[in-house]
């Protein structure tokens, strides 16, 4: 008597709608960390759309639009972030850069 085989049960939202092949395309997804590919992708998607199909202005700006959020939560900084850069900068300038001789002004 030969043995069913089941599939285990996907988890995810996503994954119960998805194929094996687009499953695992998913999973490989999961492990990229930032937004530089999609930006990267976006802007040649753009391209084309501005060369296929110039005359569709409104759909160029929706997409230059999406590539614009896009890039603005690709760099955004946080305030927690922000007050360590500053930090940072201070403790650098005032342990390696006023004793080598730099002048600065810090607050």
């Amino acid at each position: 008597m030969a043995k069913s085989r089941k599939k285990p049960a996907r988890r995810g939202f996503y994954l119960p709608a998805l194929d094996d092949v687009a499953a695992l395309k998913l999973e490989e997804a999961r492990g990229m960390k930032g937004l530089d590919e999609e930006i990267a992708l976006l802007r040649l998607k753009l391209r084309e759309l501005l060369q296929e199909r110039p005359g569709e202005v409104d759909l160029h700006l929706r997409a230059a639009t999406v590539l614009a959020n896009l890039v603005k939560v690709r760099y955004a900084v946080t305030k927690d972030e922000k007050k360590g850069l500053k930090e940072a900068i201070t403790r650098v300038l005032t342990e390696l850069a006023i004793p080598l001789g730099v002048k600065a002004f810090i607050k």
